[in-house]
């Protein structure tokens, strides 16, 4: 029981933890308030194994944290010799400034660190794993499980990431005013990558695969509760992610099969998250900007309506046209290119399909295949064939294998 419940708690508590005592001793410092706080976990463990669950195990790893941040920065002469002018003690006379766990220093911090891991200097994908490590808790094996890499590749990820925090001096505040709104899009793709990382996971373990999703959606509402963050390019993205995430138990099998969304149980979606995704699709629709997260937000929305109607394909199809003029992407064409058929016929999805010439991209062969299974069976087979051959992760093979095995 005690095991469960400090797995809980770091996943809740570990980004938090992280964050203050950073914020509170300076970025550059980052990796030791990480120890910090393992080493917090690693005494909870031990302790509460022995004695017992406290009556407040929050409080209890707040009380801790702050007591092994004071003896490692004593200890080692952190405060003293390394932390920048800014953080220093104001008032000599009070001596070490204690760590501020209120509610509110806590969500500030997570902000101002999210901003600072979301930093230009900073490459995309060390930003990912950053992300993963210090705003979400995922331990090492998990983030290399999630990019289906190993533990010493991401270690020197992370590292690389950490020095430029320390060689570009970067700091956890939020941005000047007037460069909020730039800084932002950096910010929000990060989010997004995560949410993708986790809904179209090529992992096997399906719990990463939620709480990465899980985690990006918590990230977007912190940045709707700060005034100079909650623009519309962010709420359209937060009901972007409650959309799809909406239906994360409808998508796969208790054996971890994918369900096609024609075949989705529409009584296994979330109402509460799609309650949500509308509330903050209709915030999005304030000002004049229409970012990519709005059309992508709005095609998801179409998504959770489970009729099949004529007025809904046309305007997937309308609102994919637009997505390509603002933000081009394969997988994006490849989608029109199913609204295209549904609006159309097959044919004129063939004509678009072989326009694109994804030749490594197997979710394009599968489009293929689907195209022409009722045109030219021969056709579709090798389509589909060449698709299991491009296919990532076996879960993938299994589903084309199905579609194949169909045709007879």
């Amino acid at each position: 029981m005690e095991q469960e419940t400090i797995k809980q708690l770091f996943h809740q508590e570990f980004s938090k933890m992280v964050a203050v005592i950073s914020k509170r001793y300076g970025l550059s410092n980052i990796q030791l308030a990480e120890d910090v706080v393992s080493e917090t976990f690693l005494q909870a463990a031990e302790t509460w194994g022995i004695e017992g669950m406290p009556e407040n195990p929050t409080a209890w790893l707040y009380v801790v944290a702050k007591n092994k941040a004071l003896y490692h920065f004593r200890r080692k002469k952190i405060f003293d010799h390394k932390v920048s002018p800014e953080v220093r003690i104001r008032r000599q006379d009070q001596g070490m400034p204690e760590l501020d766990f209120s509610l509110q220093n806590i969500q500030d911090s997570q902000l101002q660190m999210l901003f600072a891991i979301c930093h230009p200097a900073i490459a995309s994908e060390a930003q990912i794993g950053l992300a993963l490590r210090t705003l979400c808790g995922f331990g090492i094996d998990e983030i290399a499980e999630a990019f289906l890499s190993n533990k010493d590749t991401i270690n020197k990820r992370l590292y690389r990431a950490r020095k430029k925090l320390r060689t570009e001096n970067i700091r956890m505040e939020l941005p000047p005013e007037d460069e909020i709104s730039e800084r932002l899009d950096s910010v929000l793709r990060i989010i997004y990558l995560l949410f993708n990382e986790g809904y179209y996971s090529k992992t096997q373990n399906q719990v990463l695969q939620k709480d990465l999703c899980l985690e990006a959606v918590r990230l977007g509402l912190l940045l709707t509760e700060y005034e100079g963050t909650n623009l519309p390019k962010t709420n359209a993205l937060v009901a972007l992610m409650c959309f799809h995430a909406s239906r994360f138990e409808a998508r796969q099998t208790p054996d971890n099969e994918m369900i096609l969304y024609e075949q989705q149980n529409s009584a296994l979606w979330d109402t509460a998250l799609l309650k949500q995704g509308m509330r903050f699709l209709e915030l999005s629709a304030e000002g004049n900007e229409v970012s990519s997260y709005h059309l992508e937000a709005r095609i998801a929305y179409w998504h959770c309506i489970k009729e099949d109607t004529p007025e809904k394909w046309e305007d997937i199809l309308h609102l994919y046209d637009h997505l390509l003029k603002v933000n081009y992407s394969p997988s994006a064409a490849l989608n029109r290119l199913y609204a295209l058929y549904k609006v159309k016929d097959a044919e004129a999805a063939i004509r678009e399909a072989e326009k694109l010439s994804l030749e490594k991209n197997h979710f394009y062969f599968v489009l293929l295949g689907e195209l022409y299974t009722k045109r030219n069976v021969k056709k579709a087979k090798n389509y589909f064939q060449k698709a299991r051959s491009l296919a990532k992760t076996e879960t993938e093979k299994q589903e084309i294998k199905k579609k194949i095995n169909s045709l007879g």
